[in-house]
């Protein structure tokens, strides 16, 4: 019984220690201040737990199809600027300075699910710079046309994007 006394005091006094380290203003919330590497990894755990548990929707068509893959809405919808696309990863010069740096969807299109991909940009994700999308409008046509687009990013030449996006 003392053995769960003393614990219970240790996890009190650790709530304390945190409140005082949190609420006192020790904490910096700087975004050019790297975050401890605990909060980097519990924010990444979280981020990828919630977003595999909140990806229900399914794709509305076949992703391979040329009209549904529209690379126009990813560049001019703001994608680009933080993300980068061919050719020469032309993002934004401020997106440099975003914390954690924005994801490389090269990599995210191997990684994640097309629906964890709908939700990620229909919704937005706390604590980083990407936004809800759908909160700023964009139809889920656009979204699932944008997931298309990085589905197929990997296998994507320099040449078929420039043609993807020229305007007519």
């Amino acid at each position: 019984m003392r053995f769960l006394a003393f614990i219970g005091a240790l996890a009190i006094l650790g709530a304390i220690a945190a409140a005082i380290y949190l609420f006192g203003g020790f904490f910096s919330v700087a975004e050019n201040v790297d975050n401890p590497a605990i909060v980097d990894w519990a924010l990444a755990s979280i981020r990828g737990a919630s977003v595999a548990g909140h990806a229900t929707d399914a794709p509305p068509a076949n992703l391979d199809d040329p009209e549904t893959v529209k690379a126009k809405i990813y560049s001019t919808i703001g994608c680009v600027n933080c993300h980068g696309g061919p050719p020469d990863a032309n993002w934004a010069k401020w997106s440099e300075g975003l914390k954690p740096v924005p994801a490389d969807l090269k990599e995210m299109a191997k990684q994640r699910t097309a629906p964890q991909l709908f939700w990620v940009i229909k919704n937005g994700i706390k604590f980083t710079g990407m936004p809800s999308f759908g909160l700023a409008g964009a139809s889920d046509q656009d979204i699932w046309s944008i997931v298309a687009f990085i589905k197929k990013l990997p296998s994507i030449s320099d040449e078929d994007y420039k043609t993807w996006t020229a305007s007519p």
